[in-house]
Formats: structure tokens, sequence, C-alpha cells
């Protein structure tokens, strides 16, 4: 698969329609960086010109920030704007909540202002005006798929028709859980919580969650978050649903029906 940088793009004197912000789990982490290769086919398949930063990315300094580190943040944050800014990057698409909210609703304050959509919406937006073509294959048909709001996209941000709309395109059947949308409970991960030891109490969050998915019959849990995809997975590995039950990012369901 060939994608190219912004620096290649800047080369040529020419700008791609779009910028695809990878984060620090989709470039590193060896289950996400699945998501991201499902994600870029996506975007080829659409005929999509995009780029990536590639080494001149950082981290959005989200962690950073809600762990309290104000100061690490500003400055992660200022590295990536100046860089943005050089490149005069003006719309970004990314497929992690936490990059998206960041990037969006914190970077303006620090003089970033970009259109900023998660990788649901731009897949909600190419399904509709026909740029994702779905072949009619039986892949989901009859298959029991429920959705998990992460927070980030959810609660902070308002967004849970779309992800929806893209899985009702699939011919599954979507089942909601007990706790959805404006009610739906976190995978244990946000805030910073992934890079600390569980506090004090009798079970694990993403285990409640895990419990709750594994209740609906649903044999796909589909993400819109890489942190939440190794939560959920981690709950369903932990109750040995693993060989029934599937946690897939809407994305790597998306690139099975293309």
């Amino acid at each position: 698969m060939t994608v190219k940088t912004m620096a290649t793009y800047a080369a040529e004197d020419k700008k791609p329609e779009i910028l695809f912000w990878v984060g620090c789990a989709g470039s590193f982490d060896d289950r996400a960086q699945k998501v991201t290769r499902a994600f870029a086919e996506i975007l080829n398949k659409a005929g999509i010109e995009f780029a990536i930063l590639g080494d001149e990315e950082a981290c959005t300094g989200d962690p950073a920030r809600r762990a309290g580190n104000e100061f690490l943040y500003q400055m992660v944050a200022l590295q990536n704007i100046e860089v943005l800014n050089m490149y005069e990057v003006q719309k970004i698409v990314t497929a992690c909540p936490h990059c998206f909210n960041t990037i969006k609703n914190e970077y303006p304050k620090l003089g970033g202002n970009y259109e900023v959509v998660h990788h649901t919406q731009l897949l909600q937006q190419l399904i509709d005006n026909g740029r994702i073509k779905l072949t009619d294959t039986d892949s989901f048909k009859g298959r029991r798929i429920t959705y998990h709001d992460s927070c980030y996209l959810g609660r902070a941000n308002g967004i849970y028709e779309a992800p929806r709309s893209v899985l009702e395109s699939l011919d599954g059947q979507l089942v909601e859980m007990k706790r959805s949308k404006r009610n739906g409970l976190c995978c244990g991960a946000g805030g910073a919580q992934m890079w600390k030891e569980d506090e004090p109490g009798d079970k694990r969050i993403n285990m409640e969650r895990a419990d709750e998915a594994l209740a609906t019959g649903a044999s796909i849990v589909a993400v819109n978050c890489p942190f939440c995809l190794t939560m959920l997975t981690d709950g369903v590995t932990a109750r040995e649903k693993q060989e029934d039950v599937m946690v897939l990012d809407l994305s790597e369901l998306i690139i099975q029906q293309m």
C-alpha cells in the first residue's frame, strides 16, 4: 500500500483532499495498526486523495492533559499546530476520538483551526454519496452487532447517529446495549486511565462494559476508538468468549463488504 506524506505532496506542489491523522495507537499498537490499514484501504478504494504526516506527527497531547501535565500538552500541541499550519492543512480525519476531540475543540485556543471529522463520520458521508460501494455479500447477514459509544465521540461531541448509520448499511442486525448513547458506559481507558493502575473496587470497568455487550447476544462488538478496542477485547477475552465474539472497528467491518 502506498500512502503519501504531506512532505511528498508539498514537494510536488500539490495538496491532498484530506490529512489522515493516524495517532499514537494507530501508529504503534499492533491491533490498532490493523484499523489504520483498513481505513487507509477504504480511502484508496473510495478515490480519496489523502496524506499522513509520518514522522512529523507527534502525540496530540491528550493523555498528558488528562493526566494533569498541562505544560507537556501545550508543548506537543504547539509543535503539531506549527507543522499543520506550515502545510496549510484544512481538513483532518482521524480514527481516534481522543485525537478528534483534542484537535477539534482544544487546538483552536492555541492557533490551530481545522475542519476535523471522525472516521465514522467520513465513512457515513462516503457511503451516502456513493463513493463507498458495498457488495451484496452475506458477510453479516443475520448476525447481531452491538455498538459501543466511546466517551469522546459520544457524550463529549454528541456524535451518535453517524456510526449507527454506517452499521445499518451492513446487512446485520444492530442491537443496543442496556447503556447506550448519552447513557453509554466508558470502556475504562479514557481520561488517561489507560496508563495507570486500577483504583480499589469490586469490578473493572471494562469487564462491566464487556458483560453488557455479551448480554446482547451479539457476535460482533463494533467500536470507533483504539482504547475501546483494547479494553473491550480484554474484557471479552477475560470472559473466554473470544472464539464467539469479535471486537472490531467500523472500518474493519466496512472493508469486509467493499
